[in-house]
C-alpha cells in the first residue's frame, strides 16, 4: 500500500515525516535533500507505523517534497489532446520532447506564486511527477514492469508557464523557470511494485477559481515512464530524488487559432507581427492566470487507492 512522505517546517527547521490521515509521523533523520532521504532511509520510510503519527498536519508549514538540490526534467507535448489544442499534428512529434526547469522554481503545494510584472500570459499545466529512487546507470533499458526498481514515487507538478516569454522567444527554460513556477506536492507518494502498474489509471484534474480546466487520465501519455527513463539513461545522469514532469493534457489557457487564422499567420504575417498578435489576443483571454486567481490540482485513481493529495495555489501580484 502506498505511503506519503511530507517535507515540512516546524519552528523554521525543515523536517521529514510520513503522513497517516491528518497526522504526521516525524522521521528522526538528517537528510538535506530528497535524494539523501530516499537513498539512505528507504527501509525506514516503509517501516513507520500509523501509531507513530503524533503531529497534526495543520500545525506544520508544508515544503516541497522535492528539494532544490535535484534536477527538474520535463516532457513536452506528451498528451495527444494537448498537441491537438496547440494546433499541432501528432505525426509531427514522433520524438520525446525533453527540456528542464530551474530547480529554484520549485515551491510547495500551497505557497502563493507571484506573477512577474512583465508577464501577462501566465498559464497552468497539471502534470504527473516521477521521482527517482536510484541512480540510473548509462544505457539502462527499463521495462514497463521494472519501474519500482528505479522510481520511488509520484507527486503533483504544476508547470506554470509565461507563454508571452516561452513562445515568442522560443525559450522553454526561461518561460517556465521563474521562482515559484513549479509547485510540487503536497507529498511524495511512494508506490509498491503492484501499484506502479496502475499509473495509467491516475486521474488528473485542475480547476481555476472552482472552474474545471483540465481533466484527463495518465493513460493518454504518449511516451510512458519506462520509455522515458530508457531514453534519459542514454542521454544523461539521473540520481535519487530527481524529478521528471511527464507533460500535460488539454485544457490550458493557450490555444491555437482557427485554420483560417493559422493560414494567414503562416503565410501573410512576419514572425514579429505574429507574436505581437498572439500577445495582444492573449491579453483578452480570461483563462490566463491573474493575481487573485486560485488553482486547485489533484491526481488520484478513481477508487482512491492511490491519492496524491491536492495543491492549492494562489496567484499574487509583485
Amino acid at each position: 500500500m502506498s505511503r506519503t512522505i511530507i517535507r515540512y517546517a516546524e519552528g523554521g527547521t525543515p523536517r521529514w515525516g510520513v503522513q497517516f490521515g491528518h497526522r504526521l509521523a516525524p522521521l528522526q533523520v538528517d537528510a538535506a535533500s530528497t535524494g539523501e532521504l530516499l537513498s539512505g532511509h528507504w527501509d525506514l520510510l516503509w517501516s513507520i507505523e500509523p501509531e507513530q503519527a503524533t503531529v497534526p498536519l495543520e500545525r506544520v508549514q508544508l515544503l516541497s517534497p522535492v528539494t532544490h538540490h535535484q534536477q527538474f526534467i520535463c516532457q513536452g507535448v506528451n498528451y495527444r489532446s494537448h498537441i491537438a489544442e496547440s494546433g499541432l499534428r501528432i505525426e509531427d512529434f514522433p520524438f520525446n520532447t525533453i527540456f528542464t526547469k530551474a530547480p529554484s522554481s520549485v515551491t510547495s503545494a500551497d505557497a502563493p506564486v507571484v506573477r512577474p510584472a512583465h508577464v501577462q500570459l501566465l498559464d497552468y499545466e497539471i502534470e504527473l511527477g516521477l521521482v527517482l529512487r536510484a541512480t540510473l546507470p548509462a544505457g539502462t533499458q527499463v521495462g514497463p514492469g521494472e519501474l519500482a526498481q528505479w522510481l520511488a514515487g509520484v507527486t503533483i507538478v504544476n508547470d506554470l508557464s509565461a507563454r508571452d516569454v516561452q513562445l515568442p522567444q522560443g525559450q522553454f527554460y526561461k518561460g517556465k523557470s521563474y521562482r515559484g513556477f513549479g509547485p510540487v506536492g503536497p507529498g511524495l507518494v511512494l508506490l509498491t511494485r503492484e501499484e506502479w502498474a496502475r499509473w495509467p489509471e491516475l486521474h488528473m484534474r485542475l480547476a481555476v477559481n472552482g472552474q474545471g480546466r483540465q481533466d484527463a487520465y495518465c493513460a493518454e501519455m504518449i511516451h510512458g515512464p519506462a520509455a522515458t527513463l530508457t531514453e534519459l539513461a542514454a542521454l544523461q545522469d539521473l540520481k535519487p530524488g530527481d524529478l521528471i514532469a511527464t507533460g500535460t493534457p488539454a485544457g490550458c489557457a493557450a490555444r491555437a487559432p482557427g485554420k483560417a487564422a493559422m493560414f494567414i499567420l503562416k503565410y501573410l504575417v512576419s514572425d514579429a507581427g505574429k507574436w505581437r498578435m498572439f500577445i495582444r489576443k492573449g491579453r483578452g483571454n480570461p483563462a490566463y492566470l491573474r493575481p487573485g486567481d486560485r488553482i486547485s490540482a489533484s491526481i488520484r485513481t478513481d477508487d482512491g487507492a492511490i491519492d496524491l493529495g491536492e495543491q492549492t495555489t494562489s496567484i499574487t501580484a509583485p
